[in-house]
């Protein structure tokens, strides 16, 4: 810079003489003229969002005001306020605890931090009792009508808020919060606002509790009456369909336009990629024990098949075996295996887990401890083998799956028949968890549990910066389809992890 300065004055110097009048023109600054943001055909003037925990901005286990402000609609929401957006009332929780109490008594735990007294990282629950009691219902109309654990067939359930109890299942304590009455539903609430604009994505808790227990529930394909299913059940593509269709019916019925999200792979998600399949330690002198214990199952399993009542690769599939090390199977009942208990009752449905399993995340904390106190080799996962409710088998994950794919072809032909815009959040998701999605300042946002930045401790729910990327998905479609330019938000402003 200085030799270039001290050149300037030498051509100065040269030039001083030929005139007096020759001036420098001063440099120009241009001005870049300020983006004007339009809606283009929308009219984002009163915008609601329907959905689940992922619409209310649920995260790390808990619903908490935080997350809420960071939920992917209150983004949206602020993109839409330059666009001639209105407010967005969101009903908060009273705190940043998350749990939440009814006449007093604790029935909603607190989020969860990382703990490191083990040395290790640990998800723990946050200490102290959340201030949020469920009876006082707030007053006033919401925009964000997300409620953690609704199911397609809930938002359109009569008394769902009911905190006397409602035909399908129990009252949902989110939803009673800020239900305008015990007996309405979450849709007519929606609707009553006659918004302009509104988003919606249901249907993952159709599947979601099926996964998340391990395959525990029942597939209720076939089964057309929702007050019948559980919590874990599998919902049937008709009830999902016809739940959706009615939403959809409902909030465009006076001309507003919307926006609709497919589900997202669920067994895919850190809450079931994160144990590995062998997660077990053992010395040579405990593995030599257990193999012991297991030589008659072994041998009845090769008597059975040596009768030809299983093929080969279903015993070597059901043998049991442990080696000295720290990478262990697991021993899991199965009941897609040959029940042969009518030959010998001792041959259960048991066998070791494989690189196809899916372990769910809180097994972490189950696996390797005692069934029975009182007997030290009654290990979890060793001497005793783990149930249903922790493992999510091939065949169990193909289920699912199947139901995915149904439930993401309905979501997808229902955006067109009502003429929205769609956002494949499926593929958008697979994207982040086999290349990760990568920022502006060259990081990248992945599924790995903890440190991944896409999804919070609960291992289901996205982080905040997992929402911003949904929430920019989201304004490119409906950019897309409606003309307008809004400029989505900055994933980096929002935190891969919340830090107590």
């Amino acid at each position: 810079m200085k030799k270039f300065l001290s050149f300037a004055g030498f051509l100065g110097l040269l030039f001083i003489s030929c005139s007096d009048d020759d001036t420098v023109p001063e440099e120009m600054t241009m001005t870049p003229e300020p983006v004007v943001y339009t809606s283009g055909s929308a009219d984002f003037s009163n915008y609601v969002s329907l959905g689940n925990s992922l619409t209310a901005g649920f995260s790390d286990n808990a619903l908490f005001i935080d997350g809420q402000e960071n939920s992917y609609p209150n983004m949206l929401a602020s993109n839409f306020a330059l666009a001639g957006g209105g407010t967005f009332n969101i009903p908060l929780m009273a705190d940043n605890l998350g749990g939440a109490t009814l006449g007093g008594q604790p029935i909603l735990g607190n989020r969860l931090i990382l703990s490191f007294a083990t040395g290790s990282p640990l998800p723990i629950a946050v200490e102290g009792q959340g201030s949020t009691e469920i009876s006082n219902v707030l007053s006033g109309s919401f925009n964000n009508m997300g409620v953690p654990g609704a199911k397609s067939y809930h938002l359109l359930a009569p008394g769902y808020g009911n905190l006397a109890g409602v035909p399908i299942g129990a009252a949902n304590p989110y939803f009673a919060r800020f239900a305008s009455s015990p007996n309405t539903t979450v849709l007519a609430d929606a609707a009553a606002q006659n918004p302009s604009f509104f988003s919606l994505w249901i249907g993952n808790n159709d599947i979601l509790g099926y996964v998340a227990s391990g395959g525990a529930g029942t597939d209720q394909t076939g089964n057309l009456d929702p007050s019948t299913y559980g919590g874990s059940d599998i919902s049937d593509v008709n009830v999902v369909a016809g739940s959706i269709n009615g939403i959809l019916q409902t909030m465009t019925a006076n001309g507003a336009k919307g926006v609709i999200a497919n589900l997202p792979d669920v067994t895919s998600i850190p809450f079931l990629t994160t144990v590995p399949y062998n997660p077990i330690p053992l010395d040579a002198a405990t593995a030599e024990l257990v193999n012991g214990a297991y030589a008659a199952y072994n041998g009845g399993l090769a008597q059975i098949q040596a009768l030809g009542l299983i093929t080969a690769e279903e015993l070597a599939q059901r043998t049991i075996s442990f080696a000295a090390g720290a990478t262990n199977a697991a021993v899991i009942i199965d009941e897609d295996l040959t029940d042969l208990t009518a030959f010998n009752p001792a041959l259960i449905n048991m066998r070791q887990t494989t690189a196809d399993d899916l372990l769910v995340l809180t097994s972490s904390s189950f696996i390797g401890t005692l069934a029975n106190p009182a007997d030290p080799t009654s290990i979890n996962g060793v001497a005793v083998p783990l149930s249903d409710q922790w493992v999510l088998t091939p065949e169990e994950q193909a289920t699912a799956n199947t139901a995915l794919a149904a439930f993401n072809q309905v979501i997808e032909s229902l955006a067109t028949q009502y003429d929205i815009a769609f956002v494949d959040a499926n593929t958008l998701f697979n994207g982040i968890r086999d290349s990760g999605f990568p920022l502006s300042d060259g990081s990248l946002v992945t599924t790995t549990f903890g440190t991944g930045g896409g999804f919070s401790l609960d291992g289901v729910h996205p982080s905040p910066r997992g929402y911003a990327i949904l929430a920019n998905a989201h304004i490119e479609a409906i950019n897309a389809k409606y003309g307008s330019n809004l400029p989505g938000v900055n994933p980096i402003n929002f935190t891969g992890l919340y830090i107590d």
